[in-house]
């Protein structure tokens, strides 16, 4: 079916919505999708209209060019800032993270090339991560004398520490096969047109979950990590409490005993 485009203040962010799920295509391939402020200020937008839209349940984010998901923050940019007597990096909205914005959705991160730096921290922000055999990954900042950002708190959070302090400490990427093995990843695929079909696959199963729940579980699991147990479980409580008292809530055993599909309203 025919997407319907949605234009953002800037074109190096492709944004389209298409059976309820939202497509973010980094585009700006001639310089490997870095992340420049223009970039930041698209995916904002985008973002923002992802968690705002109800129509919109999940959405998929990948990079254009086939030889990099992202491959970080602009440099130059950043050195022409400085050179400028200017912050290094942007503050402001466009600088928030993903979480910190609210967007309850399933993100998934379609990773076709460099996933470094920047790259990884935005990969790292989605919920699901699935890649392509070609895919590298790394956070090189130190080696420029830089500070990860998302990366540096919450690496050692997703895979064991030992294997992020490797990748903090030495600036060096690992492959496809290394971030499967470190759960870094959710799977690998041969080529994009295989990554594309499974990123796909996923939004459509996650259709098939009720949206409020989806959204639930996933606040709890971001807001709650950073809470003592008992206040997680208080969180949990609250929130699956307001979804048992949804008209979804009864439409999910209703049709589990009448061996149909839900319909649901998200209400």
């Amino acid at each position: 079916k025919r997407g319907n485009k949605m234009t953002l203040s800037t074109d190096l962010v492709q944004y389209e919505k298409r059976d309820r799920i939202a497509y973010v295509t980094l585009n700006r391939p001639e310089a490997m999708n870095a992340l420049s402020s223009e970039v930041g200020r698209g995916l904002n937008e985008a973002f923002r209209d992802i968690r705002d839209d109800p129509d919109v349940l999940v959405a998929i984010v990948t990079g254009a060019g086939g030889r990099a998901f992202s491959a970080g923050a602009d440099l130059k940019e950043v050195n022409e800032r400085q050179q400028g007597g200017e912050s290094a990096f942007a503050g402001g909205e466009d600088s928030r993270y993903v979480p910190e914005m609210g967007v309850w959705k399933p993100i998934i991160a379609a990773i076709d090339g460099y996933c470094v730096a920047g790259g990884l921290e935005l990969a790292m922000q989605c919920d699901i991560r699935i890649a392509t055999e070609q895919s590298q990954f790394g956070l090189p900042e130190p080696r420029w004398s830089i500070s990860p950002g998302y990366g540096l708190h919450h690496l050692v959070r997703m895979v064991p520490m030992g294997e992020a302090m490797y990748i903090l400490l030495t600036g060096s990427r690992i492959d496809s096969a290394d971030a499967h093995r470190i759960g870094l990843i959710h799977s690998v695929h041969p080529d994009r047109d295989s990554l594309m079909e499974r990123a796909q696959a996923i939004a459509e199963e996650v259709k098939l979950c009720a949206p409020l729940a989806v959204q639930a579980i996933k606040q709890i699991n971001y807001v709650g990590k950073n809470m003592p147990p008992e206040y997680s479980y208080k969180l949990a409580e609250g929130l699956t409490g307001k979804i048992g008292e949804t008209e979804d809530a009864i439409e999910g055993p209703a049709a589990f005993a009448e061996r149909r599909t839900p319909n649901w309203k998200g209400k």
